[in-house]
């Protein structure tokens, strides 16, 4: 690290108590959780995690270290954006590896990833799934600012999503790279790329991927970006939605009715919004 950059670690560990879901945490530096809500009873455990900075620049690290018990639900998301910055001096890091005991679930929905122009930058997240434990995450990446005029014209971002033993992902993208950007090869154009993952520990039932299916094939077919979005059976545990936007919020438009159908399709759960999405 750098004499200026900044190092934050958090743990969350979320266990179940009296058929409640119990989020407890401890942190060092920049990097907190706000009180845990129960908006659909006591099962689910809502939390928020803030980085009060919200931005990343060269030799800063934020690291996140999560635990979820047996029969536990913790769902968290972000209040705002994460922001990758221009870097001098190194590469910026998010990281998350969480770990599922059996029965447990995890949402994992942040906020989307910007990566500004002249960036070196990597998110990487690691989920280690029990047998029977469940995971439904997404990974937003928004390149530059188009709408503001500020395009990912320079700089390096590097994806890494990993369910060890089962998925890896591993990506690298170069703003100078242009037949990544533009060809149709490539993002053709588009600035902000988007999945959506339903994981399982064990091989997910094919009834269960049916209707996973067709909800997120619906909800595709209802979109203007049906064209750009498509959802597959990637692996006998993974389920997975993917789309391309020129901006975020339309893929944010797929993707929130998407997790709502999963969570009712998959979990006999509503599609109850953390509040702050509201907002």
């Amino acid at each position: 690290m750098t004499p200026r950059s900044w190092r934050a670690h958090l743990r969350l560990d979320v266990t179940q108590e009296n058929q409640r879901s119990v989020a407890r945490y401890q942190h060092d530096g920049p990097l907190r959780i706000l009180q845990s809500l129960y908006p659909e009873g006591d099962a689910v455990c809502h939390n928020v995690l803030v980085h009060p900075p919200s931005g990343l620049v060269g030799g800063d690290t934020l690291d996140m270290q999560v635990s979820v018990g047996p029969g536990a639900h913790s769902l968290v998301t972000t209040p705002g954006a994460t922001r990758f910055y221009r870097s001098e001096s190194g590469q910026a890091t998010q990281q998350v590896h969480a770990t599922l005991a059996p029965g447990a679930r995890l949402e994992w929905l942040p906020q989307e990833a910007i990566a500004y122009a002249q960036c070196d930058a990597l998110n990487r997240a690691v989920f280690e799934l029990a047998p029977d434990a469940e995971l439904m995450t997404w990974d937003i990446t928004a390149l530059g600012l188009p709408a503001a005029g500020l395009p990912f014209d320079r700089g390096t971002f590097r994806q890494h999503l990993e369910i060890p033993g089962v998925w890896l992902e591993r990506g690298t993208i170069d703003g100078q790279d242009t037949r990544l950007m533009d060809s149709p090869l490539g993002l053709a154009g588009q600035r902000c790329m988007a999945t959506l993952v339903f994981a399982a520990g064990s091989a997910i039932a094919a009834d269960r991927v049916e209707a996973a299916l067709e909800a997120a094939r619906t909800a595709i077919e209802a979109s203007p970006l049906r064209l750009q979005a498509g959802a597959t059976q990637a692996h006998p545990q993974v389920i997975v939605l993917r789309v391309l936007a020129p901006v975020t919020e339309p893929a944010m438009q797929l993707l929130r009715p998407v997790w709502a159908a999963w969570r009712a399709a998959m979990w006999g759960l509503p599609g109850t919004v953390p509040r702050l999405w509201n907002l």
